[in-house]
This record gives C-alpha cells, structure tokens and sequence, in this order.
C-alpha cells in the first residue's frame, strides 16, 4: 500500500505600490505558480475573471503627500520603510515559509526578504499580475476613482522629479562633464578652422605659416595684416604686441616684402579677416571656459586637481560619469580608464594588457623611464582613486549641510565605523591639502626610481595632511564667519533704513499740515520785522518776492547818490538818533501804509500797482539821502 501524496500548496501574495499606498492583494492556493500564468493571461483583460482569481486583503493609504513622497523614495532605494514593514507584520500569516511575497522590483524584494524573512519572488506571473491589478486597481479600492489615481500619480510624479533633480549627488559633476566635453569639442574645431584660415590666406602670405606656429597668433596677425603690400615700418610695434617677440616681428615684416604669393581682391580679404575673427572668439572662450573648470574642479574635486590636473582629473570624471562612481573604482580601473579598447583587444588576442588609460596626459608618466611607467602609473592611479575618495565624501558635507549628505553617506558607511563619520564631520570644509600631500608621495616615488631615496610612509604623510587640513579649516571657518557678521551688520543697516522710511510714510496728514505751515509762519513774521528794524513800513511787504525787490532799491539808491561814504549799516540807526526834519515827508510817509491796507481790503493788488507803490518810495527814499548827505 502506498501512502496517500501530500501536497504542498503555497499561499501567494501580491504588494503593489500605488501613489495613494500600499496594497496587499492575495491569489487562489494552488500547488505550482507557473499554473496560473495562463490564466491570469486570459482573464487580465476581464474585471470579472481577474475578481476569480485576485482579491484585495488590506491596503494602506499614504496620510499626505510628503509620506507618499518618502515611501517612493524608500522603494526606490530598496529600503523598506515603516509604514510598509507596519502593513506586511499585520496582515500575512505567521508561518513565513508557506507565504509566498510576489514584487515589482527585485531590490525591495531583496530586503524584505532579509529584514523580515518572507520568500520573494519577481517576474513571470508576478509581472502579469501586477499588470492586471495596475489597470484595475481604481475597482479594486472602495472609493478610490479613476481620476483621483490620475490626479495622484501625477502630483506623486512632480514631487518625485524635482526631489530628484534637487537632491541629485552629482548635479555638481554634471557641470564638469559638460564643460570637459566642450572644451574638447573646441579645440578640435578650433584646430579645423585654424588649418582653414592657413591654408586660405597662405595663398596670399604663404611665408608666415613658418614664422608663427600658434594657431590663435597666426588667427590675429591675419587679420591685422590684412594685405601683406600695405605692411611697413609703422606697424612694427603693432606686430611685436601681437607674436611678443620682435625677432619674429621683424620677420614677418622681411618675409612680407619678398612674398612670392598671389595678389588677392578686397572682398577676398573682408571674408578672411572676417573668418579669422570668428577664430579668435573661439580661441578667447575657450581660455575662459578652461577659467571656468579649474574654479569648478577647485571646489567639486580639489584634491584631484591638485593631485593631476584640472583637465585630466575632470575627464576621469566625465569618463566615469560622476565623482560618485569614480570614488567606487578600484584603482587597478582607474589605471585604465580610457584604454577599453586597447583591453578587451588584449583579452582577446592573448596580448599585453595597456598599462594606462586617461592618467597617460599627467606630467609624472612622462617624466618617468620606459621601464618605470607601468609601475609609476599604478601607484599614480591607487592615489587618485584615495583623491576622489576624499573629495567625494567630504565635500558632501558642504553640498548637503545639515541632512541628506549624512544620509547619503550612511548608506555607503553602514557598519556604524565612529572613525569614517567623525572623517566626515571634520572634514566639511573641501581642501586641497590632502591633494598636494598625495602629489608630494609621487615626486618621492619618481626619485626613488631613479635614485634610490626612500620616501616616507603613507602614515606620516596622512596625519601631516590632517593637521593642515585642521589649521585650513580653521581659517576658512573665521573668514565665513567676518563674511556673516558682514552680511548681519549690512543686513541691520538696511531694516534700519526701511523702518524709518515707512515711519515717515506713517506720519498722519494733520502733522504733515502742521509742519507745512510752520516754515511759513516763520517766514511772515520775518517779513513782518525788517520794516520795524527799518522805522518805516514798505508797501512790498504783501508782494511775492519782497527781499529782493528791498534790496535792489537800495543798491539802486546807494548807487545814485553823491557821498559815497554812507554806509548801509547806519541807515537803520540814523532815523532813529535824529528826527525828520520835514514833517509833511513825515506825513505822507504815515499815511501810505493806510491806503496800502485799504487796498488790499477792497480788491487784490496787480502788478501795475506794485510798481508804481515801489517807484513811489524809491523816490522819497532819494530825497531822504540827498537831505542827509547835505546835512553831514
């Protein structure tokens, strides 16, 4: 007799994320999954038959959109967060070893399986599964509509994007791959149109491409020279200031005299000086785009640049597609980044493998024996590779103050080493110290090969770096923080500023009126005193303007009369020491001041009147001197 066949049939489950949350599906007990992949074939089309086979056990929907925003970025990461682990613990069975977690994306699979040790499987069934419960899923859910899951993948998406472009690690690099990139471009264009330009003008000037060799310099004197007939002695310093050196200016000049090219037209010479032009432009922005990367490699990569050089350490960058990925290559890849070719033809012919790839253009591989260079090149790429490593993870801190470059960095240093976070913590500020110690160790090996001379140990150098490094940091630290107490004391000048400006603004329309009117009462009682100062009222007193129509009478007066010994200062005290000799002048001059102000009572006073009140008293001021200086 034989014993009855036990079969062992295996519960699956299904997680599928939605931007509105997680959703836990279940599947029919069956003895093999692959059985189901032909019917869930047929039946992912059809909500009825796809209900016959899957069915909703839990979902758990995002509490706003910065938790669906954090769980995104989790899975993305193949992190299991909270809320997930929180879903899977509470609704699939104990006994871990008859479930079954079917994924989308091997990664989170990966540590789900070993944080919480439920089997996870991905792909073949699982895919269709998953695409059937992606075009059903707004049925599956109880109040969760076709357009509110649109709506939600679409503000899921933006956040998602931007979060990633703003937090992107290397969209520092991304700027010195573009600007390697274009500078390579450039000289190679600059090079094709500088051949253009020599071989059009030499048929004009055939002996100047032996005198100058620069391709920018031969670019300017073409277009300076124009017409070879028309140089002369004139144009010598002119010359001189173009090649810096008067042996080849003068040169130029001989060469020009017994030239044996052609004679050219006018418009010939307009569209060559005009393509030279265009030469220079690009000569003149590609010294300053090289201006650029150096500032940029100073700050991205320091150490790297000060190691090998702004353009080498910028196209292992480009090469390897960031600092990020540079920093994780073993330095036997760095060797030979570049040289991919030359290596996979040497695999496959059975050959020698190359020695160097893109380190190859730094001084010390040349400066080294033939039979040096392959030893010098490893050592060279082992310290760029502890340069990038440098530059990498400490420069972060800087990029990312204050979270998300701790963040990241944990994700590289997870075995919790106190030394590598303390590293990075001291190490914010970015440096070119560590550079030129590494940069030091090369010169020493380069003379140990030729020489002999030991050179020191790595540990010594690295812990004089350290103290550099401290004592630069140090300094960059005071400097930042004169730089922010500048900033605080502009910043306190300017509020000041507006606060009293919007005081003054506030002030009420009353005060404004009082002060208004302030000056003016001033200025009516000062009108008021000069004819009391004076003994005598003057009928301008009500004109506009009356100063100056007071003084211009007495300059015209002082000018009429005969002595010319009395001065103005005694007018105002001599009517007051002797009384008037003529009592009708003394009359008459009381009496003005009445009709004056019946005047200005009946009817205002026009300018025809003005003047004749002032020819009137001009005239007896006339007779008054003329009395006084009788008199003394």
């Amino acid at each position: 007799m034989f014993a009855p066949r036990l079969l062992f049939q295996v519960l699956l489950h299904v997680l599928f994320e939605h931007a509105v949350g997680y959703a836990l599906l279940a599947l029919k007990e069956v003895e093999e999954i692959s059985l189901l992949l032909p019917q869930v074939e047929e039946c992912v089309l059809n909500l009825g038959k796809f209900h016959n086979i899957v069915r909703l056990v839990a979902f758990c929907p995002f509490s706003s959109s910065q938790a669906a925003l954090e769980n995104a970025n989790a899975v993305s990461e193949g992190v299991v967060h909270e809320d997930l682990r929180l879903l899977l613990e509470t609704h699939l069975p104990s006994k871990k070893k008859k479930v079954l977690l079917g994924v989308g994306d091997p990664k989170i699979g990966a540590a789900i399986q070993e944080e919480l040790g439920y089997n996870c499987q991905t792909g073949g069934v699982i895919a269709e599964i998953l695409r059937g419960v992606r075009l059903h899923f707004h049925n599956l859910v109880k109040g969760l509509t076709d357009l509110s899951a649109c709506k939600a993948q679409l503000g899921l998406g933006h956040s998602y994007s931007r979060a990633k472009v703003k937090f992107n690690v290397n969209r520092v690099d991304n700027m010195i791959i573009q600007s390697i990139s274009l500078l390579d471009q450039l000289d190679k264009d600059i090079n094709t149109f500088s051949m253009r330009v020599r071989e059009w003008y030499g048929y004009h000037f055939p002996e100047l491409v032996k005198v100058v060799n620069d391709n920018a310099t031969y670019c300017r004197l073409a277009q300076f020279i124009g017409n070879r007939r028309e140089l002369n002695e004139d144009k010598l310093e002119q010359l001189e200031e173009l090649t810096m050196d008067g042996a080849k200016a003068k040169a130029i000049l001989d060469a020009s005299r017994s030239s044996m090219g052609m004679d050219i037209s006018a418009i010939d010479l307009i569209n060559i000086e005009s393509f030279s032009s265009r030469v220079v432009s690009l000569s003149e922005y590609r010294q300053s785009l090289h201006t650029y990367l150096r500032s940029k490699m100073s700050q991205v990569a320091p150490s790297l640049s000060a190691l090998i050089g702004e353009a080498v350490g910028a196209r292992l960058i480009a090469h390897a597609g960031s600092l990020t990925n540079l920093a994780k290559y073993p330095a036997s890849t760095v060797q030979i980044l570049g040289a991919e070719k030359a290596l996979f033809r040497a695999l496959k012919t059975r050959g020698n493998t190359p020695k160097y790839g893109l380190i190859f253009h730094s001084t010390f591989i040349g400066r080294a024996a033939a039979k040096n260079k392959g030893r010098i090149s490893r050592y060279l790429a082992n310290k760029c590779s502890i340069a990038s490593r440098i530059d990498c993870f400490s420069g972060m801190g800087v990029a990312y103050v204050g979270g998300s470059g701790a963040d990241y960095l944990s994700s590289f240093y997870n075995d919790g080493n106190i030394f590598r976070q303390q590293q990075f913590t001291y190490l914010k500020v970015p440096t070119s110290v560590f550079g030129e110690k590494l940069r030091e160790q090369v010169e020493e090996r380069l003379s140990f090969y030729e020489t002999g001379e030991i050179p020191r140990k790595n540990l010594d150098v690295m812990k004089e770096a350290m103290v550099q490094a401290e004592e630069a940091a140090v300094e960059i630290a005071r400097k930042l923080e004169k730089q922010e107490k500048k900033r605080l004391k502009k910043e306190k000048k300017r509020l000041a500023a507006i606060a009293l400006m919007s005081s003054e603004n506030s002030s009420t329309p009353e005060e404004c009126e009082e002060a208004s009117e302030r000056p003016k009462k001033k200025k009516k009682q000062k009108l008021q005193e000069v004819p009391q100062e004076n003994g005598m009222e003057d009928p301008s007193v009500s004109c506009s303007k009356p100063k100056k129509k007071k003084c211009k009478v007495l300059i015209s007066d002082l000018e009429e009369t005969a002595g010319s010994t009395i001065i103005p200062k005694r007018k105002k005290s001599l009517p007051k020491e002797e009384p008037v000799s003529d009592p009708e002048a003394a009359a008459n001059s009381r009496s003005t001041p009445k009709k004056k102000r019946k005047l200005s009572k009946e009817e205002p006073i026009s300018s025809g009147p003005e003047e004749a009140v002032s020819t009137k008293s001009s005239s007896k001021k006339k007779k008054k001197l003329q009395k006084l200086s009788q008199e003394d």
